[in-house]
């Protein structure tokens, strides 16, 4: 049998490839160019950088101007109206805004220039900061002053208003005659009875019986509170007024319903005169008796 001999080689070489002369220069020198290459790539990216934040300031600036100038507005209102709360309250506390004149009204039966003597301590003090309870001790000495209130008016005034106590009538004691208001709170003590004013009996100021009383003659019109002379009461219901000069009584009950009950008497008394008349009963106002 005849044998076959390959002669081709068991690994073949890989033919060799042509050198790219233009590629490689042979005379180019390997180091220092591919460095300066490099760092002035660098330089560029950086000052690309650069330039490109500055757009981007740039940019955040111009879409935000307008809530900046409101930021600044509004700062500028908060700083001036702390500025003018400063100013206002530095100057209420200043020697610029003291107390100079004291002025007293709403009185008839006290004197005003007494009154705004007691408060001639406040004279000189700045208008904010009056003493409010250094007022009061210089008032409670008037048992006639009832309520009051203290107004500063800048630059240089302090007004007082004064609502007075309006005496009911006067009750006799051991040691004089008490004239009081409505609340029992004595106004004055005089060795004689106060002119125009009913006599009061009743057992004790502070009662109900009282209250009831001062009530009644508190809520009866002028002209009829005139001719009352005198006025008693043992219980909240049976208030009872005489008339002057007649002695008529007026039985009136309780201090319900008094305007009603003064306005019937007033039309009773037109048709029915006190001089022949013993007794008002008007304690029904709707069912009113004479005798």
């Amino acid at each position: 049998m005849p044998e076959w001999i390959d002669d081709a080689p068991l690994f073949a070489p890989e033919p060799l490839r042509p050198v790219d002369r233009e590629a490689v220069p042979v005379d180019a020198p390997a180091g220092p160019p591919a460095a300066a290459e490099s760092t002035v790539r660098l330089g560029d990216v950086w000052r690309s950088a650069r330039a490109r934040r500055r757009a981007i300031r740039s940019e955040v600036r111009r879409f935000t101007v307008r809530q900046r100038r409101r930021r600044i507005v509004w700062l500028s209102v908060v700083a001036a109206v702390v500025l003018l709360i400063a100013a206002s309250i530095g100057s209420a506390y200043s020697p610029l805004f003291a107390v100079q004149r004291v002025d007293v009204v709403g009185t008839s039966q006290l004197d005003a220039q007494t009154v705004a003597h007691a408060l001639s301590g406040q004279i000189g003090t700045p208008l904010a900061a009056v003493d409010e309870s250094a007022v009061k001790a210089a008032l409670v000495q008037f048992p006639l002053i009832e309520t009051y209130t203290v107004e500063a008016q800048p630059p240089h005034d302090l007004v007082v208003r004064i609502v007075e106590r309006t005496p009911v009538g006067f009750i006799q004691y051991p040691s004089g005659y008490s004239l009081v208001d409505a609340a029992g709170v004595q106004l004055s003590m005089s060795s004689t009875p106060p002119s125009g004013y009913p006599a009061l009996t009743v057992s004790d100021t502070s009662s109900a019986a009282f209250r009831a009383l001062g009530a009644v003659i508190r809520a009866l019109p002028a002209q009829l509170r005139s001719i009352v002379t005198a006025g008693s009461a043992q219980t909240a219901d049976d208030v009872t007024l005489t008339i002057g000069g007649t002695g008529t009584r007026i039985v009136w009950g309780s201090a319900d319903e008094s305007a009603e009950k003064a306005k019937v008497l007033e039309t009773m008394m037109v048709s029915r005169p006190p001089q022949g008349v013993h007794v008002y009963d008007v304690s029904s106002p709707s069912a009113i008796v004479v005798q």
